[in-house]
């Protein structure tokens, strides 16, 4: 289901993701690479749409192998960074022997994946041991709710419950003459953590960002994120 939804989006998406300054990436991304550790020798980030964090990976020495399960944005990446490596797959199914990479890179990927818990276990399988896995999550409480109106400080609510099966999300945003359908899985906090532990990791840290200061132009848009985390990032080790 994700695999399809991201081919059909793949151009909007990547319009949507390399209009500089337009959206959350530009805002958070540096709070998530605060928790990436130096380049070694090599990084693999599963799920990397049009690679714009591959790249981002890059130019700060890493040397990035990338996946993505959409033929469309493989294309797309291979064509903005034609000395990287890109290459079509299963995130549950990666195609690397056992130990080939230092780090795991899912940048809000793990949520789009049909198969999050398999695809952690294989990001545990192609890890040396000591290796890392840094991830970002769209925060499982901001997916399980809604804030009720855009006012300046609106109630935010969860209708039925937050527990319970994953359940698929959809939610289309029209902005600036920009479409795009997102969609995606809704996992609880408990689920990724179940996931990380049933594939052996350590996590060493934890984040819940705040939109930063000079991002927050008294719009309710950027206050609100202000009460309630947008996103959820972590580090763990394959011990």
């Amino acid at each position: 289901m994700s695999r399809d939804h991201w081919e059909k989006e793949s151009g909007n998406w990547a319009a949507w993701a390399r209009r500089p300054g337009f959206d959350a990436y530009w805002k958070y991304s540096p709070a998530f690479f605060e928790l990436v550790p130096p380049p070694l020798n090599r990084t693999l980030e599963v799920g990397c749409g049009e690679g714009r964090v591959s790249r981002d990976l890059a130019a700060r020495g890493h040397r990035v192998t990338a996946i993505d399960a959409s033929p469309t944005l493989i294309r797309l990446a291979n064509d903005a960074d034609q000395s990287g490596a890109y290459l079509q797959s299963d995130a549950a199914a990666l195609p690397f022997a056992a130990e080939s990479f230092d780090l795991v890179v899912f940048f809000n990927s793990l949520m789009d994946l049909d198969d999050m818990e398999g695809s952690v276990r294989e990001a545990a399988r192609v890890l040396h041991h000591g290796g890392k896995l840094c991830a970002s999550v769209t925060h499982p409480l901001a997916d399980a709710g809604r804030f009720v109106s855009h006012d300046p400080d609106p109630e935010f609510v969860i209708e039925g419950s937050y527990l319970g099966d994953r359940r698929w999300l959809e939610v289309p945003t029209e902005r600036d003459g920009m479409r795009m359908n997102f969609a995606g899985w809704a996992y609880s906090l408990e689920a990724y953590f179940i996931a990380l532990e049933k594939a052996g990791f350590m996590v060493q840290a934890v984040r819940e960002p705040r939109p930063p200061d000079q991002a927050v132009d008294g719009s309710p848009s950027e206050n609100r994120w202000r009460r309630i985390p947008m996103f959820l990032m972590w580090s763990a080790v394959r011990p």
